[in-house]
């Protein structure tokens, strides 16, 4: 009889039934694990020469940003840019070292103020948690912007009419659907003002395959397999990766063709899955007369900028993203 007992409460333990990164485990009961380690274990290259702190944005979901500066300036007023850490809407954070590295890169590359949010993540929080999240940041810069008790250590050095929105993979998706809600002007984010977006491999999907993502190599970086499963955790249950926030360009989706858009930089890695829906994305909103540029590294992976931050082709893709900040400045 006890035998019985055991075996039954053995078959009630629950199972892994979705795996990411080794940092997220998903139970059959619903149950999750998150790990309090980033997956990408690399030392954070604090050298003084940006300095850094946390804020809250959102205190009802508990969100923070981390804002980094140069210590020292190359001038009185220096422009603000937006990182969105990417994590297929279900991993990652402004703290993982990774993403940290690269935003003390872009502040003293790109002299700029770096504002780098967290958002609430997959399958706790499914889609459209983040896409709330990202524009709650942004907001967060306007209150800042408009506050009689600002934080003069951001105020004193941000230029708000300067402000640039950039993400990678998930974040790249959420910078898009910030541009399409905001609009050409950012007019209701004033005095704020968004100069450009930069969406770095965005992270865009739909219910037939692209060709990049039906013959790309199972060992890439980003494999179908992980894009896969990553959507299948982070869209709302019960609906498909046609879902409008998932494509642009899907059955449900809004018109694009209509709609005033600030200048668009779509960076992506030519071995990535994910290049034909990015490619296919600019040349799109080409043809319907939107300035959008976009630039493609032979023989990269997904997330290359990242994962090699000093190598030739991130090197050469900082200088593209600072070009596009002077010019989209004026």
């Amino acid at each position: 009889m006890s035998n019985v007992t055991t075996g039954a409460a053995a078959a009630e333990q629950p199972y892994e039934v979705d795996e990411c990164r080794g940092v997220l485990r998903v139970y059959s009961d619903g149950s999750i694990w998150r790990s309090s380690e980033p997956s990408f274990k690399v030392p954070v290259h604090d050298d003084g020469s940006v300095v850094w702190k946390d804020a809250f944005f959102d205190s009802t979901h508990d969100l923070h940003l981390r804002l980094y500066k140069p210590a020292s300036p190359s001038s009185t007023k220096l422009p603000i840019f937006y990182y969105i850490h990417g994590g297929g809407f279900c991993i990652g954070s402004r703290a993982w070292p990774n993403c940290q590295n690269y935003c003390f890169k872009l502040a003293l590359d790109l002299q700029a103020v770096i504002i780098s949010p967290d958002y609430r993540l997959a399958p706790e929080n499914r889609l459209p948690a983040a896409i709330e999240d990202g524009y709650m940041a942004v907001k967060w810069l306007q209150a800042q912007a408009m506050s009689e008790e600002p934080d003069t250590w951001l105020t004193d050095v941000a230029d708000f009419s300067k402000v640039f929105i950039s993400g990678d993979s998930a974040g790249g998706n959420i910078a898009h659907n910030l541009a399409v809600r905001l609009g050409a002007g950012s007019p209701e984010l004033a005095p704020v003002l968004v100069r450009g977006y930069v969406l770095l491999a965005p992270f865009f999907g739909g219910t037939v395959k692209s060709k990049s993502e039906a013959e790309g190599p199972k060992e890439a970086f980003l494999n179908w397999e992980l894009i896969n499963r990553f959507w299948r955790l982070s869209i709302p249950i019960g609906d498909t990766t046609d879902h409008p926030l998932v494509n642009p360009f899907g059955p449900q989706s809004r018109s694009l063709e209509p709609l005033e858009l600030d200048p668009i930089l779509v960076v992506m890695g030519g071995s990535d899955l994910l290049k034909d829906r990015a490619k296919d994305y600019a040349e799109r909103l080409q043809e319907w007369g939107k300035d959008i540029q976009y630039v493609e590294y032979e023989g990269q992976q997904h997330g290359f900028f990242t994962i090699n931050p000093n190598s030739e082709p991130a090197t050469k893709l900082m200088q593209i993203i600072k070009t596009f900040i002077v010019e989209k400045s004026t």
